[in-house]
C-alpha cells in the first residue's frame, strides 16, 4: 500500500547474474534516456521462472535521445529523513559520522544506538489477460484517481512473490499466478526498489479493494499513459509494450532517477539509467 513516499536512502539489488562473453561483447548493454514531455488472503501459486538470455539492446522508448553505450550513470544517494528521537529509549539524537563509517547517521545521545535507514521494497504484478493489462485506479493519496498496477510495500515475513500476490488481492480482488519476474526498478532519491512480476489471472474475476475505486482491463493501445500514478508505472508499462511489439516480455533492470523537488504525480520528471534487458 503506497500511502506515502518515504525518503530512505539508496536502493538495494535483487538479481545477480553472470555476464557471458560473446566475442568482444559481454551480451549486455547499458543505457540512459529521458522520457517524453487485509483481511482477505489469496491462494499462493507460483510457477517456475522462465530462463532469460542476455541480449544487447538499444533504447526504443525515446528514439530522439541516444543511449549510452558502455557506462552506467550513477547519482548521489537520496535524502534521508532527519531522526530526532531514539526509537529504543526515546533519547535525543545527534547526527554525525560514526567511527569506521563514511555516512552521517542519527546516534542516540543516551543509549548510543545508531539508527540505520534502509530502502523500502515495493512489489506488484503486471497481469496479462486476453491481450490486456489489469490496472487499478487509486482511491488514496498520493496520485489519487490515477491508474497503477496493483503493488505495494512488502511485509516482514513474506517473499517478494507472496507480497505481490497479496497486494494484487488487496487492491484488485484478483487471484493470480506468478509467471516470471519482469522488472526491478531502483529509485534512489526516495529509497525504493520496485519488483514487478508478470502474472496471469487464475479466474476471470476482479474487483476494487479499499484502496482502489476501479479496476479495469486495458488493451495495449488503450493504456492511459498520461493518467498513470508514478514514474515507475510509466517505465514498466512502456517497457512491456515495447517487448510485446518485438516478440515477448524480457527481464529489465534500471535506475529511475527522479528530478529533485518534483511530486510523485509528475511521472515524466525522471531519467531511466543503467537499463539492462535480458
Amino acid at each position: 500500500m503506497l500511502r506515502h513516499i518515504q525518503f530512505l536512502g539508496s536502493c538495494s539489488g535483487f538479481f545477480f547474474h553472470r555476464l557471458k562473453h560473446h566475442g568482444n561483447h559481454q551480451g549486455l548493454s547499458f543505457m540512459s534516456f529521458s522520457p517524453k514531455p487485509s483481511s482477505r488472503t489469496p491462494l499462493l501459486t507460483t510457477s517456475c521462472f522462465r530462463q532469460f538470455r542476455s541480449s544487447s539492446i538499444r533504447s526504443e522508448s525515446n528514439p530522439d535521445v541516444p543511449s549510452s553505450s558502455s557506462s552506467a550513470t550513477f547519482r548521489p544517494a537520496g535524502t534521508s529523513r532527519r531522526i530526532n528521537f531514539c526509537q529504543l529509549c526515546g533519547g535525543p539524537m545527534k547526527h554525525e559520522i560514526p567511527d569506521g563509517e563514511e555516512k552521517e547517521r542519527a546516534i542516540c545521545t543516551l543509549c548510543g544506538k545508531v539508527a540505520y535507514e534502509n530502502p523500502k521494497m515495493v512489489v506488484g504484478c503486471l497481469i496479462e489477460h486476453d491481450n490486456s493489462i489489469l490496472l487499478c485506479k487509486r482511491k488514496i493519496q498520493p496520485s489519487y484517481g490515477l491508474w497503477t498496477l496493483p503493488a505495494g510495500y512488502m511485509e516482514i515475513g513474506e517473499s517478494a512473490t507472496e507480497g505481490a500476490i497479496r497486494e494484487t488481492w488487496e487492491e484488485a480482488g484478483a487471484k493470480v499466478e506468478i509467471i516470471s519476474p519482469f522488472a526491478q526498478l531502483d529509485i534512489p532519491l526516495i529509497g525504493q526498489t520496485y519488483i514487478i512480476f508478470l502474472a496471469k489471472l487464475m479466474t476471470p474475476h476482479f474487483s476494487p479493494g479499499p484502496e482502489s475505486s476501479e479496476c479495469r482491463l486495458f488493451a495495449l493501445n488503450d493504456i492511459p499513459f498520461e493518467s498513470l500514478s508514478f514514474s515507475s508505472m510509466l517505465v514498466t508499462l512502456n517497457l512491456y509494450v515495447e517487448d510485446i511489439k518485438v516478440g515477448k516480455p524480457k527481464f529489465h533492470y534500471g535506475i529511475i532517477n527522479k528530478r529533485p523537488g518534483t511530486s510523485p504525480s509528475d511521472i515524466h520528471a525522471y531519467t531511466l539509467d543503467y537499463h539492462l534487458r535480458k
